[in-house]
């Protein structure tokens, strides 16, 4: 249904902040099934691969719980100070959200074995192998991993589709449903949301 998903002036301001930059945001029902995930997990310590301009990170923080702290990376500082001010805006302390510059994969062996409720993956597919791997480790077990855009712009399904890119998301998605740590499910939502619960 459309308009199901309907976002505030304040996820509006940071989508057309995203589009000025030359991001793709995560789309408003990927948004939402990323707060529904974060609530039924009863997320408080969230990890996001890829602040952006803060659009995922809101749609995050809203399912969390009141007392939780998104965790958030990501190698543009620019677009941190960006999702900063929108995390402000949108009502949510400073003390909620922890921002962290740098590599994903620089970033990631720092953070806290088994100590994260969520981890969602929103970067460079070339990377998802191993930070997969990172969130594994950091999940504590019946934790939630999430990577959007594993639809591929619709090539997933296409073998004919032999690009680097979607050759490495569809190696990931079949790895994910073969693996006995996850419980996986692929989600229609967006470009296609990977989601999967830590045995």
């Amino acid at each position: 249904m459309a308009g199901y998903a309907a976002e505030d002036l304040v996820l509006r301001t940071a989508r057309s902040l995203a589009e000025e930059v030359g991001l793709r945001a995560v789309t408003p029902d990927a948004g939402a099934t990323l707060r529904l995930l974060a609530a039924a997990g009863n997320a408080r310590a969230v990890v996001e691969i890829g602040t952006g301009t803060g659009v995922s990170g809101v749609w995050l923080l809203r399912g969390m719980r009141s007392d939780g702290v998104l965790t958030t990376i990501d190698v543009e500082n620019e677009h941190q100070r960006m999702a900063r001010r929108i995390f402000v805006e949108a009502g949510f302390a400073a003390s909620r959200t922890r921002i962290i510059t740098g590599r994903a994969l620089d970033v990631l062996p720092r953070l806290a074995d088994s100590a994260y409720d969520m981890v969602f993956v929103d970067g460079d597919s070339a990377e998802f192998g191993a930070i997969v791997d990172a969130a594994l480790r950091l999940l504590r077990p019946g934790g939630i991993l999430a990577i959007n855009g594993a639809l591929a712009d619709g090539r997933i399904g296409d073998p004919a589709a032999r690009d680097v890119e979607t050759v490495t998301i569809r190696e990931l998605v079949k790895a994910i449903r073969e693996a006995d740590e996850w419980v996986p499910a692929l989600l229609p939502a967006g470009d296609g949301l990977l989601a999967a619960v830590r045995r």
